[in-house]
């Protein structure tokens, strides 16, 4: 590959008309110019200039090679100008992933309210419960859902929001059925469980305030399945009692379809965070969204 700067210094000698005046309008010595241009000259393998105490002037090959030499220019100056509009505003693609609950229930009024306010943003969000791997995959930021901290030291963590569990059932069961008064009455109702990868189907109840007086409330599951969404229809139709995030659950509580069961108590706690693969050097479109996600995660998953 040919130095930029070659380009650079033999077009300003020719637009100059000679390496005196080039000299001056760079200030650089014109010894340095002409040891430049024979190098370049040298590497391309062919004169470019006329150069005698006489007559300056182009080659025919130095003719040709002048056109491109200044097309590329343009194209380079482009480029920079291109970036460096990056790193001034937000513009730009964000790839963001999170596990599908979490993107459903928590980040889609996020999104769509971060592109309006950001209309120089494309955000590319991928729905999934598998292990991504973001580095890899080219992944700007992870969502991640976890109750013990998250153990990626390679990776920039940025905490979102805490996301406690409930339990709930739908509003017609607890009608027909005596609600539980106490954890140890949750044995008495079907369950319905999320399936998670090292997680047996058992309750952690814990007291909101007291903290310390957890009870643990084996299980067997009427329903035992990995679809959040499915689940919670299960609880609606009134098959059973089940845990999730708060949020997910806060419409239906709030138009009177599902009631908390057990209020002043927790099934889990759960925290949202955001990984990312580098701490500095982000993108004002990645980092514009980070800071849109710590704003406004609070409020979406509150219940």
């Amino acid at each position: 590959m040919l130095d930029l700067n070659g380009f650079y210094y033999f077009v300003q000698v020719v637009d100059r008309g000679g390496f005196t005046a080039a000299s001056r309008t760079l200030r650089i010595p014109k010894s340095t110019l002409s040891y430049r241009l024979q190098r370049l000259e040298g590497e391309l393998g062919l004169r470019l200039l006329h150069r005698t105490s006489r007559r300056f002037g182009l080659t025919d090959a130095g003719t040709d090679f002048y056109q491109y030499a200044v097309a590329i220019l343009r194209d380079a100056e482009r480029a920079e100008t291109a970036i460096r509009r990056r790193i001034k505003e937000p513009i730009g693609t964000v790839r963001v992933t999170a596990a599908l609950a979490t993107m459903q229930f928590a980040m889609q009024d996020i999104i769509a309210d971060f592109l309006v306010s950001h209309p120089k943003v494309n955000i590319i969000a991928h729905a999934t419960d598998r292990f991504v791997d973001i580095v890899a995959e080219n992944i700007d930021v992870a969502i991640r859902g976890h109750s013990q901290p998250l153990h990626t030291p390679s990776l920039y963590q940025r905490t979102l929001a805490p996301a406690p569990w409930f339990l709930f059932a739908g509003t017609e069961y607890l009608q027909r059925s005596k609600p539980p008064e106490r954890p140890q009455d949750l044995q008495q109702h079907p369950a319905l469980f999320l399936m998670r990868s090292g997680v047996a189907p058992q309750w952690r109840i814990t007291h909101a305030k007291k903290g310390r007086d957890e009870v643990i409330v084996p299980l067997t599951p009427r329903l035992l399945g990995d679809d959040i969404q499915g689940l919670k229809q299960a609880a609606i139709a009134g098959l059973g009692i089940v845990a999730m995030p708060g949020y997910i659950c806060r419409n239906e509580v709030r138009c009177g379809v599902m009631r908390q069961v057990l209020p002043g108590w927790t099934a889990g706690d759960s925290t949202l965070t955001a990984l990312m693969p580098y701490r500095r050097g982000r993108l004002p479109a990645v980092q514009a969204f980070i800071d849109y996600l710590v704003a406004e995660f609070p409020k979406v998953v509150k219940f």
